[in-house]
């Protein structure tokens, strides 16, 4: 089978109703970016990012899994399919893909105050002040926020350079680190692109772009990549 490398962005996830940072103006569901997704924010008002990420894990509990999540997880029928997501939503794992790298976080997680290492589900929508870690420790958001580091970084390009064919669906490959991942995919390997506004990736590559939403565009993307042989 084929190695097939798959970066997803806000994109995918926005046709299952999940509002986006992307069309925001700086604002993410009305609250400034700084306040609710930086180190920063959380030493200022730690109370006002757990309501933050508490409303979100209420949205997602209501969000299903669209068309598009669906065809790459039936890809794997076909091909090696490793999806690389910049979401921190479940919803590719709930439409059945197997191999899923979070960049960014899991909005479904808590970790340690005192040791990132220790990571825990959430049970429900709440994650609230008081809960603890096996430490003693308040447990946060298990979210990469703005200045902190992307810890999967490393194994993510990893996956990238091994691919046989590598596509971005619904990522404007604006945010770093992870826009750089473009730069991890070797030579020769056929890129395809999948959004309906401009993306910026390198001019210098042969890229197919398919210039439509992921729930129609995915589809026709994989019929492409099928007849390459």
């Amino acid at each position: 089978m084929k190695k097939l490398v798959v970066l997803t962005g806000t994109g995918i996830s926005a046709e299952s109703g999940i509002r986006t940072f992307r069309d925001s103006d700086g604002l993410w569901h009305d609250h400034d970016i700084a306040d609710v997704a930086s180190p920063e924010g959380w030493g200022r008002d730690p109370g006002l990012v757990l309501d933050f990420y508490n409303q979100r894990r209420r949205d997602l509990y209501e969000a299903k899994p669209n068309a598009a999540h669906s065809a790459l997880a039936r890809a794997e029928e076909e091909f090696d399919v490793h999806i690389i997501t910049q979401n921190i939503d479940d919803l590719h794992e709930r439409a059945g893909s197997a191999r899923v790298l979070h960049l960014h976080g899991e909005l479904k997680k808590a970790r340690s105050t005192a040791d990132p290492s220790l990571v825990y589900d959430i049970e429900g929508a709440e994650l609230n002040w008081g809960d603890k870690c096996e430490l003693g420790s308040q447990l946060r958001p298990h979210i990469v926020w703005f200045g902190e580091a992307v810890p999967a970084m490393s194994e993510a390009a990893d996956i990238v350079h091994s691919a046989d064919i590598f596509a971005v669906v619904g990522s404007s490959l604006v945010v770093y680190p992870a826009a750089a991942l473009v730069q991890y995919v070797t030579r020769d390997t056929p890129i395809f692109v999948v959004d309906p506004k401009d993306v910026a990736v390198p001019t210098w590559r042969s890229i197919t772009f398919i210039r439509e939403n992921a729930t129609t565009g995915v589809p026709k993307m994989l019929e492409a990549i099928r007849k390459l042989g």
